[in-house]
């Protein structure tokens, strides 16, 4: 008997720890208004600014976003960036809390809880565990540096709402927008850093060399002493590209860049941040069987926003 109390003192109170999470993280979780007939999910991470899903803004004007309470409020887009899925609101009137973001990254295996505000300003809930943290993974719009999966449900409207752990804290922001439909969310550390640019100059600054490529694999004598086996064959130069500055050819073998191996596409993307736009950078190629080192600095990918 008192085994079986126990029990239920314990689901009890696990009970109430996940609807206080929920009702905590909920105050930070707006509805918001971008696309006809179907309303989306919000994060308040700032005073006065929101992120939510890019995908879920179809239109750029006359947005607007509804907390549990009072009028809606129009909103103005401030940035976007299909590469994450993510853009951000300015709400002047917006007198939320902001949400708290977690200390510790995801853990595969541990318990969360996605949250969305997704029409008639009902708060939803849905709890499952995180089944992969990974990355980067290439989207609709370029590279996302890291991803957590997760078989939480994410309703109609849960896109641009909140992945939180059992406390209340924001593990990511949701989308369905980057994977076939597939339950996401954009860890929240980077999506706090990319709502940055975001929020200042309405883009994300990613890195770009111009250069057309594709992974090759290198025979054993020609790797120039290295252990890996594949690289990246130039194939294309783009005219007054930061490539064809820094000296590298048709025919090169992209093998490393700041000392990070390359090995595909992927690869060298991820290690193509924004922080790296202006930057000069080492360069690895294979020229002839040959390693040789150039140093280019690296440029600001063309086009901005969708």
């Amino acid at each position: 008997m008192t085994e079986t109390i126990d029990t239920r003192n314990t689901l009890s109170t696990l009970s109430d720890q996940l609807a206080d999470a929920v009702e905590h993280a909920g105050r930070a979780v707006v509805q918001v208004n971008g696309r006809p007939r179907r309303p989306s999910s919000g994060v308040v991470y700032a005073p006065t600014l929101v992120l939510v899903a890019e995908h879920a803004l179809e239109r750029e004007d006359d947005l607007t976003v509804e907390t549990e309470t009072g009028p809606p409020l129009g909103a103005q887009l401030v940035g976007r960036d299909p590469a994450s899925d993510l853009a951000v609101l300015r709400v002047p009137r917006l007198a939320a809390e902001p949400a708290r973001m977690v200390s510790t990254p995801a853990r595969v295996g541990q318990f969360v809880l996605a949250v969305g505000r997704p029409g008639g300003r009902e708060l939803m809930a849905s709890i499952g565990i995180v089944s992969a943290v990974g990355g980067p993974v290439r989207t609709r719009g370029g590279m996302l540096e890291q991803y957590i999966r997760t078989d939480a449900t994410p309703y109609p409207g849960f896109s641009g709402g909140a992945l939180i752990d059992t406390r209340g804290a924001v593990l990511g922001i949701l989308t369905t927008g980057l994977a076939g439909g597939a339950a996401l969310a954009v860890p929240a550390a980077l999506a706090w850093r990319l709502a940055e640019p975001l929020a200042r100059q309405g883009y994300v600054p990613r890195g770009w060399l111009g250069i057309g490529s594709q992974s090759v694999r290198i025979p054993a004598g020609q790797r120039g002493g290295r252990a890996h086996e594949t690289g990246l064959l130039i194939v294309e130069l783009a005219p007054d590209s930061p490539a064809l500055r820094g000296g590298l050819l048709l025919g090169d073998i992209l093998v490393a860049l700041g000392g990070q191996a390359v090995d595909d596409g992927e690869a060298l993307q991820a290690l193509l941040g924004g922080e790296r736009v202006g930057e000069p950078v080492a360069i690895q190629v294979l020229r002839g069987g040959t390693l040789v080192t150039l140093e280019v600095t690296v440029g600001q990918r063309p086009g901005r926003g969708r």
